[in-house]
């Protein structure tokens, strides 16, 4: 009986992942921006959705709470967001982008606009839409 052929997928995710990583620091730095992809994943959700409590955006964002909470205190720090009391809930903390935070991320998006598409000449929509299910079934075969 022969062996069933070895499918080593995640050195590949990986490997995407550390060149893509790369391309978006050295982009943010060319632009003068001291900022990190995780950063900027939790800054893009900030600029399109206000008052996000540190939960919603750990979700947004696929990473866990202590994680999240690391994130965004770099961005308090950097002034690009701020952590304030919900006016519906006085227990509960929100975190919104300051206008530094708008700012700066409408001066990296050109950018990061560009590695996006960089990344994906050469594919179809079709291929995009494959990659999604692709990730997405592996990410729920893991998580089952």
């Amino acid at each position: 009986m022969s062996k069933p052929k070895e499918k080593h997928f995640g050195t590949y995710i990986d490997r995407n992942y550390r060149i893509i990583r790369l391309r978006f620091l050295q982009a943010f730095k060319e632009c003068g921006v001291d900022i990190t992809t995780e950063q900027w994943v939790i800054l893009d959700s900030l600029y399109h959705h206000e008052g996000l409590s540190q939960t919603e955006l750990a979700a947004m964002s696929f990473k866990d709470a202590p994680t999240t909470s690391r994130i965004i205190d770099h961005l308090c720090q950097k002034g690009f967001a701020s952590r304030i009391r919900s006016e519906t809930d006085r227990r509960a903390v929100v975190v919104n982008i300051t206008d530094k935070g708008k700012t700066t991320y409408e001066h990296l998006l050109p950018s990061v606009k560009d590695l996006r598409q960089i990344g994906w000449e050469g594919l179809s929509e079709e291929d995009y839409e494959s990659f999604l299910r692709i990730m997405n079934q592996v990410f729920k075969n893991f998580g089952s």
